[in-house]
């Protein structure tokens, strides 16, 4: 699945033992030790700093709207809201944050930090917890705290780690087009139920949709399902009327 990355080298020698977590909680920021935080349920979490905006800001923050929770998932990026609205389209993703919690731990001369980007709860109760960054801007620094959390990840049970980059191009552009048809209101019961139908088999996404009914009238309906999944195509292919569509599978038939 395009949605992770590869995992970074873990960090070697790490007192995991010293590294402290803070997350934003009812009535304020709390703190644990990493060993007491696995079952917290951080997919809840309100972002633990907020995403500044300035005049000459050279970066975009804003908020996006997430199918999978129904909630405003914040970015600080472009680069960011491409991730999340990658991982809002994920059908693992049972539940999404960002900015989850901040970890510190000691250095060589001085308190060491790092606030990942995203924090993914999985539909098998697993957590990937995700840092985006472009190729070509991970430096040592950058390179070193992605390694410690990494490590830090695989201290806990169920917890994994991944640092991101760049998307597939045709894969984003894809997947921002379906995101326009997120939100449930385009699932009409009707036409849904006919394209589910006309998509048992495969077969090309104009097709399909001439079987179910007017385009007109079901067109959006099949890119939500699209979205969805419970209807799926060949991501990294051109999105248009000669594309291949397939009922999901797992939806009922």
């Amino acid at each position: 699945m395009f949605v992770f990355g590869r995992n970074t080298e873990p960090e070697v020698g790490m007192d995991l033992g010293l590294v402290d977590v803070e997350w934003a909680g009812d009535g304020g920021l709390r703190r644990s030790p990493l060993s007491a935080v696995h079952r917290v349920k951080f997919e809840t979490a309100a972002p633990v700093r907020r995403f500044a905006s300035y005049r000459g800001q050279r970066h975009f923050p804003g908020w996006y709207w997430a199918a999978t929770t129904c909630s405003l998932v914040g970015f600080e990026s472009w680069l960011e809201r491409d991730r999340v609205m990658l991982l809002d389209h994920d059908r693992r993703v049972a539940g999404l944050s960002s900015q989850p919690f901040r970890v510190s731990w000691p250095g060589a001369t001085r308190l060491v930090s790092h606030t990942p980007d995203y924090f993914a709860r999985l539909e098998d109760g697993s957590a990937v917890v995700i840092d985006v960054r472009p190729r070509d801007r991970v430096g040592p620094q950058d390179a070193e705290k992605f390694s410690a959390t990494e490590s830090m990840c695989q201290a806990l049970d169920g917890w994994s780690y991944v640092l991101v980059h760049e998307p597939d191009p045709l894969v984003m552009a894809n997947v921002r087009w379906l995101s326009g048809y997120r939100h449930p209101c385009y699932r009409v019961p009707g036409p849904a139920g006919r394209l589910l139908d006309a998509f048992d088999e495969p077969q090309l996404l104009a097709d399909g949709a001439w079987d179910a009914g007017d385009p007109l009238e079901v067109l959006s309906t099949l890119f939500h399902l699209l979205w969805s999944g419970e209807l799926e195509i060949d991501l990294t292919a051109p999105l248009g009327d000669g594309a291949q569509v397939v009922r999901g599978e797992g939806t009922d038939g």
